[in-house]
C-alpha cells in the first residue's frame, strides 16, 4: 500500500445555540458551521507494526485520529498494522475542531484501505465525537442534535475570516458545566449588518457558550473587546472557545487584521471557507491559493 495523505480542515461555528441537557447526558445544539482553510496533514501507510507519530503537539495514545483508525479496523475485522502520522497546524483546545477533522480524514483514508463502506462512517464518526460527522462532509452546514444531523447548505459568496486564539485553554466539558451552572444563558446575537451578505439569511447567529467561556476565563472578554477595537468590527467566539473570529471582505483585509493582534496570542490565521472537511493530497500540501486564504 502506497502512503495515503489527506488535509483535514478546521471548522468555525458561525452560530451555536444550546438546549438543556437531555436524559442521555448531551446538550442538543443547532449550529451553523463552515470548514475553513486551516489544515492538519494525515499520512497513513501499512507498516510492520502499529505506529503513531505526532508532530506539532503532545503525542497521546488516546489521540482521536488513532482512535478513528482503530474504529475502522475493528469494523473491518482487520488487524493489519499501520503507521499513522499526524502533522498538526490547527490550534488545539481552541474550538476549531482540529481533532475532529483529523479523525474524519483518518476514517475516510482507513476505510478505503480496509474495505469499510462509506455508509458506515457517519456512525463510527459519532462514536468518536460530536463534530466528527460534520468533518466527514464539511463545507457549510446546519448541525442539529448532538451533531449527528448534518444538513448541507449551498456555499456562500466569497469572504475571509480572521481567527485569533488567545493564550487561554478551555475544555469543552468545563464550558458546558459552567453553562449549566449559570442557568443556561443565551449568547449575544451577532449584528446582522456585520455578517457577509450570504450569511444574513441565517440570522440570528449567536454563541450560547460564550458567556460561560468568559466566566471561566474573564480575560477572554478583554481579548474580544481588544480585537473588536483593533479591527473595527464585531468579534465572537467559535465552539467552546477560546478562538475568536471576525468577518472580512477579502484575503488582504483578513491578513492585515490578523497581523494587528496582541503578541501573546497562541495562534492566528486568516482563512477562507472551503467546500469540504478533508481531501486527499499527494506529496507536499496542495497549492494554498486554490481554496483561498491560509
Amino acid at each position: 500500500m502506497a502512503e495515503l495523505a489527506a488535509e483535514a480542515f478546521a471548522k468555525v461555528n458561525f452560530g451555536l445555540t444550546v438546549s438543556s441537557r437531555g436524559s442521555d447526558g448531551y446538550h442538543p445544539v443547532v449550529s451553523l458551521v463552515q470548514s475553513v482553510s486551516w489544515s492538519d496533514r494525515i499520512e497513513l501507510v501499512q507498516a510492520g507494526e502499529d505506529r503513531l507519530v505526532v508532530e506539532g503537539m503532545h503525542r497521546s495514545e488516546d489521540n482521536l485520529a488513532w482512535r478513528a483508525l482503530q474504529a475502522v479496523r475493528s469494523a473491518a475485522g482487520s488487524s493489519a498494522p499501520m503507521s499513522l502520522t499526524l502533522k498538526k497546524s490547527i490550534a488545539v483546545a481552541a474550538g476549531l475542531g482540529g481533532g475532529s477533522a483529523d479523525a474524519a480524514a483518518t476514517l475516510a483514508l482507513a476505510a478505503g484501505v480496509c474495505g469499510v463502506a462509506a455508509d458506515q462512517l457517519p456512525g463510527l464518526a459519532l462514536q468518536l465525537g460530536a463534530d466528527v460527522p460534520f468533518c466527514l462532509t464539511g463545507g457549510l452546514a446546519l448541525l442539529e442534535g448532538r451533531g449527528e444531523r448534518v444538513g448541507a447548505l449551498p456555499p456562500s459568496e466569497p469572504f475571509a475570516i480572521g481567527i485569533v486564539v488567545p493564550d487561554v485553554e478551555l475544555s469543552t466539558a468545563s464550558v458546558y458545566r459552567q453553562w449549566d451552572q449559570m442557568g443556561e444563558p443565551q449568547g449575544r446575537g451577532f449584528p446582522t449588518a456585520a455578517l457577509p451578505p450570504g450569511l444574513r439569511g441565517y440570522d440570528p447567529l449567536r454563541n450560547d457558550l460564550q458567556p460561560a467561556a468568559e466566566a471561566l476565563a474573564p480575560q477572554l472578554a478583554d481579548w474580544r473587546a481588544d480585537l473588536a477595537a483593533r479591527w473595527g468590527r464585531p468579534v465572537t467566539m467559535t465552539g467552546s472557545g477560546p478562538a475568536l473570529f471576525g468577518f472580512f471582505v477579502d484575503a488582504d483585509e483578513a491578513h492585515a487584521a490578523v497581523a494587528d493582534r496582541p503578541g501573546r496570542a497562541r495562534a492566528a490565521r486568516a482563512v477562507s471557507p472551503v467546500p469540504r472537511g478533508w481531501r486527499k493530497v499527494t506529496g507536499t500540501l496542495t497549492d494554498p491559493e486554490q481554496w483561498g486564504v491560509v
